[in-house]
């Protein structure tokens, strides 16, 4: 029995001592470098009737009215709920807006959510609009010498009209002239192009080649001699969408910021102009005061001039406007003026809700 038992483990132990010696050695092999992802091919652009139909449905036509005045103009749909940016000038001072959706047909009651008077921009709400199509925003800018095409309501007609150009310049600083009121107003580093907009066009998409959304048209030359050739190049000016976007996310934090104002605007019930006298700026100058408004129950008459808001000096109009809009309806706050005889008065007030300004 030992001997058949040292037999058994020798076979073991020559089995083992046979797999070490036959295990091969190891070798370094460079294996060659995988080869390199094929590179997809470059996007074909749209054919116009491509590029219309992708960017109809998520353009808006919008009706802004205040009594027997308005103005007509286009929007963006950016989100599915019906979240618009437009231009600030499209609804300045409305006090009814509406808007026609290019998805459905369907009118929609619009309600400013928030608004940049320095950018021109402006994000409204559809009431009950859902399931909308939102546009395609581009997160870089195409190049100088690419082709685009503004869309836009067309002389406020309610159509949507496809205005073809190239981008000539970025970055362009602007003076415009409001059309309604004939205030002018300083844009900063705006997008020029050479397609020819008209007025309604303000606040529709200037869109790539691709149907992505990369400026919102603001301003167009306005043709002033009729003797101007007819060959000149057209000038038109579109706000970069991503200034835009900026715009609508810090509506969304529902915080005012900078020259951003969100929420409901507050309104004194004056219209004012910048009292001058020896070059200098003395004041707010009441035009008109609207009757009923807070304006009229402190007193504020035609003639006086506004030299106080808040505890602040006011020597201007835009300093009082940018006091005031740091408000909400329903606040309290202390007015000072001069009246035509040089006599110096003051009031608290309260704020009451007014139109976008």
């Amino acid at each position: 029995m030992s001997g058949r038992g040292g037999s058994v483990l020798l076979v073991a132990l020559a089995t083992t001592a046979s797999l070490v010696a036959s295990a091969p050695a190891l070798v370094d092999v460079a294996l060659p470098p995988p080869p390199p992802a094929p590179v997809a091919p470059p996007p074909t652009p749209l054919t116009a009737d491509e590029l219309t139909a992708r960017t109809l449905p998520v353009v808006v036509t919008i009706d802004a009215s205040a009594g027997w005045t308005g103005m007509t103009g286009t929007g963006i749909v950016i989100t599915p709920d019906g979240t618009v940016v437009t231009n600030h000038h499209v609804v300045s001072g409305a006090t009814d807006i509406s808007a026609v959706s290019g998805a459905d047909g369907l009118i929609y009651d619009a309600e400013v959510l928030g608004y940049d008077r320095e950018r021109d921009l402006a994000v409204l709400r559809l009431g009950t609009a859902s399931d909308l199509p939102a546009a395609a925003i581009a997160e870089d800018l195409p190049p100088v010498g690419s082709r685009v095409t503004a869309f836009g309501n067309s002389q406020g007609g309610g159509v949507v009209v496809a205005t073809p150009g190239t981008i000539v310049e970025f970055d362009r600083n602007v003076v415009v002239r409001d059309a309604t009121d004939g205030s002018r107003h300083r844009l900063t580093g705006m997008i020029r192009t050479d397609a020819p907009i008209r007025p309604g066009d303000s606040g529709g998409p200037l869109v790539d080649e691709y149907g992505t959304v990369v400026g919102i048209n603001t301003a167009g030359a306005v043709q002033r001699n009729v003797d101007t050739s007819p060959d000149t190049t057209p000038e038109a000016y579109a706000v970069p969408i991503t200034e835009a976007i900026t715009v609508v996310e810090q509506v969304r934090t529902g915080v005012s910021e900078g020259s951003v104002h969100v929420g409901p605007t507050p309104r004194l019930g004056a219209n004012v102009t910048t009292a001058r006298k020896d070059g200098q700026d003395l004041g707010a100058e009441v035009l008109w005061v609207s009757y009923d408004s807070p304006a009229y129950h402190a007193g504020l008459d035609a003639g006086d001039v506004v030299v106080s808001f808040d505890g602040e000096r006011v020597s201007s109009t835009g300093e009082l406007e940018e006091r005031l809009l740091r408000h909400r309806p329903g606040d309290v706050v202390s007015i000072e003026w001069t009246t035509e005889n040089d006599e110096r008065r003051s009031a608290d007030i309260v704020l009451e809700v007014g139109p976008a300004r």
